[in-house]
């Protein structure tokens, strides 16, 4: 891979994968909303587009290019996960996206899925089960999945779906669950939970877009890979080495938020494919991880 165009370049994961393939040589095109001026590198061409004007990004670039990264998703976190159309919104820009990089040259698509498919298959799976408008956006995932994988075949351009488990790191500003929970105990807020029975894998940044970048070399076309640490636990565990690793003095309460979703079982979160054709070590430990996220919220909040 010598190339690649990275769309969603300046969000949390994008501008961490645009780092990193500049880092290992790789020329990127890299396609934000905004203008995005945190990297400065010969190799790095900054494209200011749209998610609805996508189709028009072979109009801005006469290279050919190697890889087609596909990260931009408008509503991925609060109400615009529960909002139908921006999320069918979203499997059309999918959809667009495997055109645009064929039209570009590119040999390989690599589109950002979700744990949360799985969840999605599993409640579809239960009888008489009533899922709740946060599925909208799990449904849509599953969808973007699979018809951009119908899309990619019929293209002759190689599929792979990278499902993202849960990356935190350094970087990320969305109030999810890990980014939100350090928030709170630099505000010295109370740490309420539900029961946190359900099985999770928590990712640091660095190693998950290393394993995107190695994707993009090796992974097996038309493949899906689970992007995690593969060391699933409790999300309970995981929150009380948190509080242990970086605020011993706060005790976690646990089964005080009500929780409706369900639990996935470890084999959801199984990353040996990833292992096995790629050859990818996760190399931060969650405690490290930890200890460097909360390092560089604390700085950013000064």
């Amino acid at each position: 891979m010598k190339s690649a165009v990275v769309t969603g370049a300046n969000g949390f994961i994008g501008r961490a994968l645009t780092k990193e393939l500049l880092q290992q040589g790789v020329r990127v095109l890299a396609v934000t909303r905004i203008h995005n001026d945190t990297e400065e590198s010969p190799n790095l061409i900054p494209v200011t587009l749209d998610l609805a004007e996508l189709s028009r990004l072979p109009e801005l670039t006469e290279e050919r290019w190697d890889v087609f990264y596909h990260l931009a998703w408008s509503g991925t976190s609060g109400e615009g996960r529960k909002d139908v159309n921006r999320q069918l919104f979203n499997v059309e820009a999918t959809v667009e996206a495997v055109q645009v990089a064929k039209l570009l040259g590119c040999s390989r698509f690599i589109g950002a899925g979700s744990i949360m498919e799985q969840e999605m298959l599993a409640a579809s799976a239960e009888p008489q089960i009533r899922p709740g408008k946060g599925y909208i956006y799990s449904a849509a995932k599953l969808a973007a999945h699979q018809m951009s994988r119908c899309a990619a075949a019929e293209l002759e351009i190689e599929h792979i779906w990278a499902v993202i488990t849960n990356v935190y790191g350094e970087g990320e500003y969305s109030p999810r669950l890990l980014n939100s929970t350090l928030r709170k105990i630099i505000r010295d807020e109370e740490l309420n939970f539900t029961a946190a029975t359900q099985n999770y894998d928590f990712l640091h940044i660095d190693d998950a877009v290393r394993a995107m970048r190695l994707l993009g070399e090796r992974g097996v076309p038309f493949s899906a890979y689970t992007i995690g640490s593969g060391k699933v636990r409790p999300l309970r565990d995981f929150i009380q080495e948190l509080c242990l690793t970086v605020a011993p003095h706060k005790t976690p309460v646990f089964g005080k938020v009500s929780f409706e979703g369900g639990s996935l079982s470890a084999n959801a979160f199984d990353t040996t494919p990833l292992h096995t054709d790629t050859g990818f070590i996760p190399e931060i430990s969650f405690r490290e991880g930890v200890e460097r996220t909360m390092k560089w919220i604390q700085e950013s909040m000064e």
